[in-house]
């Protein structure tokens, strides 16, 4: 049992939920194995109570901050500074101690893109599909252009939705990467190459287990990886379809790992061996008794 002390730093996680979360698992377990002297707890924070927290976490010497639903925008008028692609992005998830207020970065995206690394996936050069057009998806927009994917079919139910993102991730990048279509016009992505495919809807998520934005066998033929950025369940019915038509599955365990490693490097300034990373995946996985 750590020693909690004069000279323990805090850092912490706040949302509204925050009762499930796994990140005190990432973060204790990576002190840990450091011997570092921190220790991170969630906060549940009220709706109007977020500038409060912030300041208040900063008043207490906290070193940084995780931010959850539903304050990842909301976070970002209580901030000092923000880095450039959580700007772009819309959204924080990460704060940083700084001389004066806390600096939001946004780690979600640089974790999927450290996941998808891991798992010998590429970005630049590809030709994509992206499922959805929410805030998950038009980050997961910007990260594809700023790898240089080669062409993002953004599928989206309302297809004014899709173009907006396309827009936004199209001019601020300079050139035509995101096409908008509409989710049932699937049949229009060019069927003479297979596409990593990235669904980031909350379609499929626990409780609706057996939910998919599409299960035709068709679309499922285009895919040669698809990437959920869902992980309860770890086998959603997305991933299901996918390796019923050949393809490889994989769901977003590892990107929750990789923004909580990222984020740890931030506040500690350090680089968090793959080794010990993969450690905590080991208990992450134990805890939800993944067993693959």
């Amino acid at each position: 049992m750590q020693q909690i002390d004069g000279y323990t730093r805090l850092c912490g996680l706040i949302g509204n939920p925050v009762e499930h979360t796994m990140s005190p698992m990432i973060h204790n377990t990576l002190a840990q194995k450091e011997g570092r002297n921190l220790v991170y707890v969630p906060f549940h924070v009220e709706h109007g109570q977020v500038r409060k927290a912030a300041e208040g976490a900063y008043a207490l010497n906290v070193l940084g901050l995780n931010v959850t639903v539903p304050y990842k925008g909301e976070i970002m008028n209580c901030l000092k500074a923000t880095d450039a692609m959580a700007e772009r992005i819309g959204a924080v998830n990460t704060l940083v101690r700084t001389d004066g207020g806390y600096k939001g970065y946004n780690t979600d995206m640089m974790g999927l893109y450290r996941a998808l690394c891991s798992e010998d996936i590429r970005l630049e050069g590809e030709e994509i599909i992206l499922l959805g057009a929410g805030g998950a998806a038009r980050a997961v927009a910007f990260l594809c252009a700023s790898k240089k994917a080669a062409r993002v079919y953004l599928l989206n139910r309302t297809l004014e939705k899709a173009g907006q993102v396309a827009e936004e991730v199209n001019r601020t990048y300079g050139y035509e990467c995101v096409a908008p279509i509409r989710m049932e016009e699937y049949a229009r992505i060019p069927s003479d190459k297979k596409y990593l495919a990235i669904q980031a809807t909350n379609v499929g998520l626990y409780p609706n287990v057996e939910d998919a934005v599409i299960t035709d066998t068709d679309f499922y033929a285009k895919i040669h990886t698809g990437f959920d950025l869902i992980y309860r369940p770890s086998e959603t019915k997305f991933m299901t379809l996918v390796r019923e038509n050949g393809g490889q599955a994989f769901h977003g365990l590892k990107m929750l790992l990789y923004q909580g490693v990222i984020a740890y490097e931030l506040w500690n300034d350090t680089r968090v061996s793959e080794e010990d990373a993969l450690a905590v995946y080991e208990k992450m996985k134990a805890e939800m008794g993944i067993k693959d």
